[in-house]
Formats: C-alpha cells, structure tokens, sequence
C-alpha cells in the first residue's frame, strides 16, 4: 500500500502495532511531548502529513491509523466490531504500549474529536493541550440538520452501493471537501489510495454507520461521555482551526465548542472546507506552532 503513495509526499518510517491479532499502523517521528493527531473519515495520518514534519524537529509526533484505514489491517465484521467504542480500546492499547500517558497535546479531526475525547475522559490528567479541527466531541447540535448526503450514505441498500461498491464517500470527499482550489492529482490519489476495494472500504462504511444520532445507537452514550467530560478541559490551553465551508461540521459545531470551551484561541478560514489543513495548511501549521511554544507545560 506504501507503494502507491510517493515517498516525497509521506516521508516517514511506517510502524507497526498488533492489538487483538490486527496490525494497526502508525507514524511515531521525533522526540520530546507526545502530540498525538487523530484522523477521522474517510482519512488516515496522510492528512497529517505536513504538520508531523513541522513538528517532529522539538516534539514526538504519533499519528495512528485506525483498524479499516490507512496502512492498517482492514479486517470484516467478524474480526472487528467497527463502532467508536472499539476505537477508543485501539488508541488506549496504542498509547499504553507507546509508553504515553502524560503531558499529551491531542490534534483532532472528523471522527478523532470523539475518539480523543473519549480517550481524554478516561485520563484527564494525561491532557495537557488541545488542537481542533473540523471535528465534535458532542451530539449533533439541535440546529444543523443532519447532511443528505451522510443520510444516502446510511441507506441499507443504497449505502453499500455508493460508499464501499463505488467509493462515493472518499472519492467526493477528494473533491468536496476542499474549497479554496482542487487537490493535486498526486494527493488526491494518496488520500484515496487505502480504499481501492470493496473490501478496503469497510471502515469507510461503518464509519458513517456507526454516527449517534438518537439514544439507543450504539455510540450515543460514549458521546455524551466525552461531552460532559469537556468542563474538565474547559481552562486547558486550546487552539481551534475551523474551515467554514465544512458541510458536515459547520458553525453550529463551531459555536458549540466554545459553548464548552470559552478561552480558546480561534482562527476562522471563511473559504476553507473540510480538509482545512489542505486549504489553509500554510497558514495553521504556523499557528500550531506558535501555539505550542506560547503554552509550554
């Protein structure tokens, strides 16, 4: 899989974890602090890419790839049970064996918010830092109405068809999600490349499956987990990253999280989507930076 992605563009020592039989992949690159980014759907830690490299020169960047993406095993349904709890064990085994459980800064995206902040609910004290993009750690706010797209792409018939038979839900994301000009073929091709099959596609799916939207789904608790969790995080050192024209996570995330957390520093990008570090990567991974530097721990 490695092969299809240009070195040049994933310039990093692919790592390997075996948790419950599955090889999870990861990027350990660096020393000193732990920050540990977490991707979402349909992603994996290419998306990360340019920000390991402007930190790994002061800080150990660990970025894995959860199970069904990325250079990680993508196992069907009777080897994996594909729901966030799962994934929050994953991050937990990871972390644990990496030795990582204190002075942590969390990076969060799409489905990372709500796994990393369950994982943070869990180890308070570890978290010292937060950055957020694009992602929630909450329910649905009442106001944002739940995209139609994300809808067809939880139909019973229709959602295999498009997500997993025709690869719908990553390849519009390549083109979608960002706003301000097209990826470069080269990266559009990486960020689609572990999802080059039916049965490469499961996470993607089950992802999308697998987002609580009433009580009674199968997440729904763990959600409200990390949300009433967020008051223990509401002084910590935040830094907030928002792409405007996200359809999915919008303004209504937006105000939600500083609802929860009111002193954070945000730097809003009205012409920047989903991948918000694709459209205006040169512009936040400066502000990471600094952001770090100004809160040492």
């Amino acid at each position: 899989m490695k092969r299809t992605v240009p070195q040049s563009l994933y310039p990093f020592e692919s790592r390997y974890l075996e948790i419950a039989g599955l090889r999870c992949h990861y990027l350990d690159e660096g020393a000193g602090e732990p920050v540990v980014m977490l991707h979402g759907n349909p992603t994996w830690s290419f998306m990360y890419r340019n920000l390991v490299v402007a930190l790994r020169d002061k800080r150990r960047a660990i970025v894995p790839d959860h199970i069904g993406c990325g250079l990680s095993d993508k196992p069907d349904d009777s080897r994996y049970d594909y729901v966030l709890a799962r994934r929050v064990d994953d991050l937990e085994t990871l972390l644990d064996r990496l030795g990582v459980g204190e002075n942590v800064t969390l990076v969060l995206h799409d489905w990372g918010g709500a796994i990393g902040m369950v994982w943070a609910a869990r180890h308070p004290g570890a978290v010292k830092r937060l950055v957020i993009f694009n992602t929630a750690a909450f329910h649905k706010p009442d106001a944002k109405k739940f995209p139609l797209a994300l809808r067809c792409c939880r139909m019973p018939l229709l959602a295999p068809l498009l997500v997993r038979g025709l690869n719908a839900f990553s390849f519009g994301a390549s083109r979608v999600c960002v706003k301000r000009k097209a990826m470069p073929s080269e990266v559009r091709r990486a960020y689609r490349a572990p999802y080059d099959s039916w049965a490469n596609r499961i996470a993607t799916l089950r992802f999308v499956q697998d987002i609580p939207l009433r009580p009674g789904d199968r997440s729904y608790d763990l959600i409200a987990e990390a949300q009433v969790s967020l008051e223990r995080f509401r002084d910590a050192p935040t830094l907030i990253c928002w792409g405007l024209r996200d359809f999915v996570f919008d303004r209504h995330f937006l105000v939600e999280w500083l609802r929860y957390l009111p002193h954070a520093e945000v730097h809003r990008f009205e012409d920047a989507g989903h991948y918000v570090l694709e459209d205006a990567g040169d512009e936040i991974i400066p502000l990471v930076r600094a952001f770090l530097e100004r809160h040492p721990l």
